[in-house]
């Protein structure tokens, strides 16, 4: 048996003294702060979990919340646990196609969100037979059959509520990331995945009660729920969570007036703060930030002398998936940075690079990263993708599905990935759901979706169409594709730049070779194109 995660606010291993103390400083864009202690949420999410109950939306069923960050995020995500539901986190500006995709395949029976994306929903609801609730956060009256007040419920419900300890196995939560030829694969993780993030965070992080602990991931990403909602909160650590955006002044004023501690960012927004060549960083007192971590894509050897020059702090890269769970390898204090590199495993964790038949590779050589199996924070599934789940994993070990090399002193470095999943800004991007919302368009006869370095987003998408004929390739039809993909996937994958193409080169058995565009984008040699159909 294991406890439920739903209870991290109630048990951590200082129990006693938890209750009364701040979980929560929650700031709004305006930089205003509203303050909520460890009893507060774990009564929220009783509450929460005893409305779930009343709806019929308890135990086994598949709950997605569709918000920005705000603080019903957070009781609302420990309630459903509570109450034994699994919980979807979705990003909260996902349209239409991006959304069906995923609550579909689930098969969802309710959504929590805003009365400013029920209509949204209302419009797909028909693709979506299994989804009995929508549950609106901002509105004091229901708002039709199934649409429902959240804020009538809560004020009626009883603020106690006692989960049972479940076992180990019992699924917690569901990511999706996306896969290069296919849609996106809903990613399962169970409630024992507990006790490898409190260890990950207390060995890598380092967090513990008395620290101010700043994670900016959005809780649509697996880093925003392990180590922004369970972790810090199992160990009795305050966070602060930020519900504007991206604005430099703002988030250094937090990290100086917040009292910041230990902050655990992204490089793309790492990159773009180095950018900002307007705001004078050391003006801001950082006096009492220990640590700042990264995480979603490698980080950059240049950042790391940025940060020690300008920050005055090194920058701790942390490597891990949305299929781990938790951090794997990673870089932390009392480990000598190098930078560029991963760092190295967690202590329980022993990861390896194999050769394609699954040999050890010497050092220095490039091969499969690869884990051995099994840890507590693993998946244990692809949902209704069985066969895909089988074929990551060896008697021995999970192939990540990154490419590395190991050096002599046991540090890892980051190569490349082996399939073509876009990394932009931190989200995974598929590009065949970019392709598949471009040939929506009339106009369009073939898409291909490659991902391609840029400074600021680390991959920058950008989209070759082959149009129908009599088509004009303008500026103007650039800019509807790039608003259609935005408009129906999100404003992330909507492309950067838009090529027009006469044709989209694929090897004989039809698949697409990323490798010629990617080349081609870059001016470079694409190598062997002797696979390419109708070549001579």
């Amino acid at each position: 048996m294991t406890m439920n995660i739903g209870d991290v606010c109630r048990v951590s291993p200082d129990a006693a003294s938890k209750h009364e103390r701040t979980a929560l400083r929650l700031i709004r864009p305006d930089l205003s702060v509203e303050t909520f202690s460890f009893g507060q949420i774990d009564s929220l999410s009783n509450q929460f979990a005893n409305v779930l109950e009343e709806l019929g939306e308890g135990r086994g069923t598949i709950i997605a919340i569709l918000l920005p960050k705000c603080l019903e995020v957070f009781y609302g995500f420990l309630g459903m646990l509570k109450a034994g539901s699994i919980v979807l986190p979705l990003f909260a500006n996902f349209r239409d196609m991006a959304l069906v995709d995923r609550l579909a395949d689930c098969a969802a029976t309710c959504v929590l969100t805003k009365r400013s994306s029920v209509a949204r929903l209302q419009g797909i609801r028909a693709q979506l037979p299994a989804l009995r609730t929508i549950l609106v956060i901002d509105s004091e009256q229901d708002l039709g059959p199934g649409v429902l007040s959240l804020p009538a419920r809560l004020g009626r419900a009883s603020s106690s509520y006692q989960s049972q300890p479940v076992e180990r196995e019992t699924p917690s939560l569901l990511h999706y990331t996306s896969g290069s030829t296919g849609k996106p694969k809903g990613v399962l993780h169970a409630h024992g995945g507990l006790e490898y993030l409190q260890h990950s965070a207390s060995e890598i992080l380092q967090i513990s009660p008395g620290d101010l602990y700043w994670c900016t991931a959005d809780h649509g990403w697996i880093t925003g729920t392990s180590y922004g909602i369970i972790a810090p909160w199992y160990l009795g650590v305050t966070q602060v969570q930020f519900a504007g955006g991206y604005d430099p002044d703002s988030w250094f004023r937090i990290l100086q007036n917040e009292q910041v501690t230990v902050w655990y960012t992204a490089p793309t927004a790492l990159r773009m703060l180095m950018r900002a060549e307007d705001i004078d960083y050391r003006r801001y007192d950082l006096a009492r930030l220990r640590s700042i971590f990264s995480v979603g894509e490698p980080l950059n050897p240049e950042i790391g002398r940025w940060a020690a020059d300008t920050l005055k702090h090194e920058i701790y890269d942390t490597w891990f998936q949305t299929e781990t769970g938790g951090i794997m390898i990673a870089n932390r204090p009392g480990l000598s940075v190098r930078p560029g590199s991963m760092g190295k495993p967690v202590s329980t964790i022993s990861a390896a690079i194999l050769d394609d038949q699954a040999k050890p590779c010497p050092p220095q050589t490039v091969g499969h990263l690869c884990l051995h199996h099994p840890w507590t924070s693993m998946f244990r599934d692809y949902l209704n993708r069985s066969d895909v789940y089988r074929a990551r994993f060896s008697a021995q070990y999970y192939d990540s599905g990154d490419l590395a090399h190991q050096d002599d002193d046991g540090y890892f470095w980051f190569s490349a990935r082996n399939d073509d999943v876009i990394n932009t800004s931190g989200h995974l991007v598929s590009p065949f759901e970019v392709e598949s919302a471009v040939l929506e368009l009339a106009e369009v006869t073939e898409s291909a979706a490659v991902g391609v370095p840029d400074p600021i987003l680390f991959e920058k998408i950008v989209v070759f169409v082959a149009l129908r004929p009599g088509v004009s390739a303008d500026e103007e039809l650039q800019m509807k594709i790039r608003l259609h993909v935005g408009n129906r996937l999100s404003a992330v994958a909507a492309p950067r730049d838009v090529v027009f193409i006469d044709k989209i080169p694929k090897n004989k058995s039809g698949k697409i070779l990323r490798r010629v565009l990617r080349a081609r984008c870059l001016g470079e040699d694409p190598g062997d194109i002797s696979t390419i159909e109708d070549q001579p």
